[in-house]
């Protein structure tokens, strides 16, 4: 009517309306034929939505970018459904957001790329004895034999009984998202002995998730926004991107700030290093709204102590920012003590409405699948917030019913923690009576599942390029799968991790005799 109202006032006369509403019909129908004519044929169309070549890597999130490649894509899956739909025309590539696309095309890593050649050609002492040996997974498969062997003595826990606690008609209906009654029950009952001298651990600050990442994940939404940053001690979390950038960045836009701990100081956290991260983040023109800090430390494996641990809650107090606390290998120190942040709280000098925790039964009970993390809070807000948040992140009903039955029996619990203790650290000195053989050395340390091995005299310089050709040499050559410190935001080249926990005692001897006779050779 815009068009039409002002042509019936030019256009005077009886024909005003009729020729007011036959002009801009005329017009359109013109600008259509135009664009027609103007637009491209297949053969000229630019290669997808962004113009960016497919990646070379057999990922699952590979997309198909070009026009010709979705066209034979689709012909081909016609053809194998036995479909005889003709397309009237070439089908475009669909629309995706940004986001998508940035996360569909994340980039090759050490990380990553050491999965994938492990999983062409891994190790078997028989089947496939010169295949690569993956000494780059945080995970912990020393202690199931015992979760098995009582599972297999108590089968209420993984079945239903009609009359029983926790019956099918209890579980299967929609439960609470952010864990069930029980289940908060026996875990602020397990923190609180696990975390001894601690605040008490209310089950009503407990929000469950499905695993340490989702709970990382609700607290980057609620302490930022996009474009915000949190302070992280460096190294840390290795991964392609680094785990840490997958669990806090991708969804909640939270920048990630490395805060530098040089080796000679043994890679402790100092208030020097925090300042300058600090400036370095405001002069960037990001708030920082958080410390985010991870004890036992991954990839160095050395604990916190009350003073550091004191040191950052300090620092947080002064710039009135939050403290996240990552202790989820609170149960796998084999040597020494585990300090909490909890414990620090205990003393009443820092509001633990800014200070919050997360765990995980992923690294201490060594079952990542069962995808069972959370985090605790006095903080209400945070709280009433995390609760709505995992309605996309929600553990499975029967999972939590496992684990109440798990967690109540706390004598088998305490007895599983000391005898997983003793096997990491039985594994942790054979890792290291082979290095000391080889005249190498690690970073000290008294908990988790790896070692942070120092090869920096192997390097041909200090730069990153000659770190990741040694570590080329070391996946394609000596067939084992390291991660180095590229990978964990560390600037001094030349460290890499070495997780000692995820396979048998023959094959971790294997791989230490090769790691050693190529370190061997290579002094030489």
């Amino acid at each position: 009517m815009r068009i039409i109202v002002p042509l019936q006032g030019v256009v005077q006369g009886r024909g005003g309306v009729f020729w007011g509403s036959v002009i801009p019909c005329g017009l359109f129908y013109l600008l259509q034929l135009y664009i027609r004519q103007r637009r491209p044929n297949s053969s000229e169309e630019d290669n997808g939505e962004t113009g960016e070549a497919a990646p070379s890597s057999d990922a699952s999130l590979s997309r198909v970018n070009s026009h010709s490649d979705v066209s034979a894509a689709n012909n081909k899956e016609s053809t194998s459904s036995g479909s005889h739909i003709q397309l009237r025309s070439p089908r475009r590539p669909s629309f995706v957001s940004h986001r998508a696309i940035t996360l569909s095309d994340t980039g090759d890593s050490a990380y990553y790329i050491g999965w994938r050649e492990y999983y062409k050609d891994p190790y078997h002492a028989t089947d496939n004895p010169n295949g690569i040996i993956q000494l780059g997974l945080a995970e912990n498969t020393l202690s199931l034999d015992l979760l098995q062997d009582w599972l297999s003595h108590h089968p209420e826990a993984s079945m239903w009984n009609e009359g029983e606690e926790f019956s099918l008609v209890d579980m299967a209906p929609y439960q609470y998202t952010h864990g069930i009654p029980a289940l908060k029950a026996v875990l602020s009952d397990f923190l609180g002995n696990l975390m001894k001298g601690s605040l008490p651990f209310y089950a009503d600050n407990i929000v469950v998730t499905a695993g340490a990442t989702a709970a990382l994940e609700i607290l980057a939404f609620c302490l930022g926004d996009a474009g915000d940053s949190f302070l992280v001690p460096s190294p840390y979390y290795p991964g392609g991107i680094c785990r840490f950038d997958r669990d806090i960045k991708w969804k909640s836009g939270i920048q990630l700030v490395p805060v530098y701990c040089p080796s000679h100081e043994g890679f402790k956290i100092s208030k020097r290093a925090l300042e300058k991260a600090y400036n370095q983040s405001q002069r960037e023109g990001s708030r920082v709204r958080a410390v985010l800090i991870t004890t036992p430390g991954n990839p160095v494996g050395s604990t916190l102590d009350a003073e550091t641990i004191q040191g950052v809650l300090d620092f947080a107090r002064k710039k009135g920012v939050h403290v996240i606390s990552d202790e989820i290998y609170a149960a796998s120190v084999f040597k020494g003590e585990f300090v909490s942040a909890s414990q620090i709280l205990a003393s009443g000098d820092y509001d633990p409405d800014f200070v919050h925790i997360v765990y995980g039964l992923s690294k201490d009970f060594g079952i990542p699948g069962f995808r069972v993390g959370l985090l605790y809070s006095t903080n209400e807000k945070i709280l009433a917030a995390a609760r709505n948040l995992t309605r996309f992140c929600t553990v499975s009903s029967y999972t939590q019913k496992l684990l109440v039955h798990l967690f109540k029996d706390k004598g088998f619990i305490e007895r599983f923690l000391e005898e997983n203790r003793q096997r990491l650290k039985n594994r942790h000195e054979t890792v290291l009576k082979h290095l000391e053989m080889a005249k190498i050395s690690c970073a000290d340390s008294n908990g988790g599942l790896y070692v942070f091995v120092d090869l920096r005299h192997l390097l041909t310089s200090s730069s990153v390029e000659a770190e990741n050709d040694l570590w080329k040499k070391l996946l394609y050559e000596v067939k084992v799968s390291l991660s180095p410190a590229s990978a964990c935001h560390y600037p001094e080249s030349g460290w890499f991790r070495l997780c000692f926990a995820n396979l048998d005692d023959l094959t971790l001897v294997v791989a230490l005799e090769r790691l050693c006779s190529f370190i061997k050779a290579m002094k030489k």
